[in-house]
């Protein structure tokens, strides 16, 4: 069955904020997250990115590159108050809304509140009223699939929208350079550039045994996606997988005490989300990032759940201790998984089914 949906993606959003917030950074090169030797930049705006800067970027790169960029730090509560109302104009048009983060958004509406057989003129529509009640630009996709509609978002960035009609589909991935692909990372481009797979044409001249055997699981999505084919639908309701938190030093730990003195804060941040999230966890998760950059995780599954700050910390403790540390440390982080989201969850409920025309109008 086809469906008619909408990737709708803030443009530059924290940055974008905070220039809406202070007219003065309105044209200027600005990073929002810390300007510390070890901050990161959490958003730039576009003004910044012509010179390179991006997200996850180190700030001192990120100066390297814009001498002139301005640093901004980041205000949370600011950006979750204003993908609140972005949140309920979605709302307006149809409740089948699934958040990926504060500033993007899948919206099915193929039977929407409005009545508009158009999803083209409902993104335009909603990305007006984005800029009415907000100020704010939006960009966006519309397709068959969110799959399709997430790589259309980004192709007229930034204030600006792309259709691919369904008649368009297989010419549109056809042409897609292999690093568009939403799944296909840095390592596995450089794996398909060696088979000889620069496109989705190329791609698809894999068949599905070949994909299965040089990528595993991945080899179905693959095969599947190129073709047009994406099945997830649009989940008002996703689960939570898991919830964590994690904090990066000014300077590098060398001491375990130190260390359990951050692991202490982390446990009672996690304890707090955990608390507003309603949700408790089984697998406790001890992220350690060492001063050459490599990373190491290591996990405990219990087995009852649990949210309190003194037994996550036990447990952080437990892990850190598993082995010696090999260096120094610069990052440590702890998560929660297995969550017991499951209660009250609606995924169980009867999907209704959808009736489409057989001319689908975009």
């Amino acid at each position: 069955m086809k469906r008619k949906i909408i990737h709708i993606d803030m443009d530059a959003f924290y940055a974008s904020v905070e220039q809406l917030d202070n007219p003065e950074l309105i044209g200027k090169a600005i990073a929002v997250g810390g300007s510390s030797q070890r901050g990161v930049v959490a958003a730039a705006s576009y003004e910044a990115r012509k010179y390179g800067v991006k997200s996850a970027m180190s700030s001192v790169m990120a100066k390297r590159n814009c001498p002139h960029l301005i640093f901004v730090k980041p205000r949370f509560e600011r950006y979750r108050e204003i993908s609140q109302l972005i949140r309920q104009i979605f709302l307006e048009y149809t409740d089948l809304v699934e958040p990926l983060s504060l500033d993007e958004a899948y919206l099915d509406v193929t039977e929407n509140k409005k009545g508009n057989p158009s999803a083209t003129l409902v993104a335009k529509e909603i990305r007006e009223k984005i800029k009415e009640k907000t100020g704010l630009n939006a960009s966006a996709g519309i397709s068959i699939n969110k799959f399709i509609a997430k790589i259309a978002s980004d192709f007229n960035k930034p204030n600006g929208q792309k259709t691919v009609n369904p008649e368009e589909v297989e010419e549109f991935l056809e042409a897609l350079d292999i690093r568009k692909f939403h799944g296909v990372g840095k390592v596995t481009a450089e794996k398909m550039y060696l088979m000889g797979i620069f496109t989705g044409k190329d791609l698809k001249t894999k068949s599905l045994e070949y994909l299965t055997e040089k990528f595993g699981k991945s080899g179905a999505h693959y095969f599947n996606v190129v073709r047009g084919i994406h099945f997830s639908e649009v989940r008002p309701n996703r689960i939570r997988k898991s919830l964590g938190a994690e904090r990066t030093f000014n300077e590098n730990i060398s001491s375990e005490i130190f260390m359990l003195e951050k692991l202490e804060n982390i446990a009672e941040e996690i304890e707090r989300r955990l608390t507003k999230s309603k949700v408790a966890g089984k697998t406790i998760t001890l992220k350690i990032k060492y001063s050459d950059f490599s990373l190491q995780t290591r996990s405990k599954t219990m087995s009852y759940f649990i949210s309190d700050k003194d037994l996550i910390l036990e447990i952080a403790k437990e892990l850190l201790y598993q082995e010696k540390m090999k260096n120094s440390v610069r990052l440590l982080g702890i998560s929660l998984s297995n969550l017991n989201t499951d209660k009250g969850s609606k995924t169980s409920e009867v999907k209704k089914e959808v009736e489409v025309q057989l001319k689908f109008e975009f």
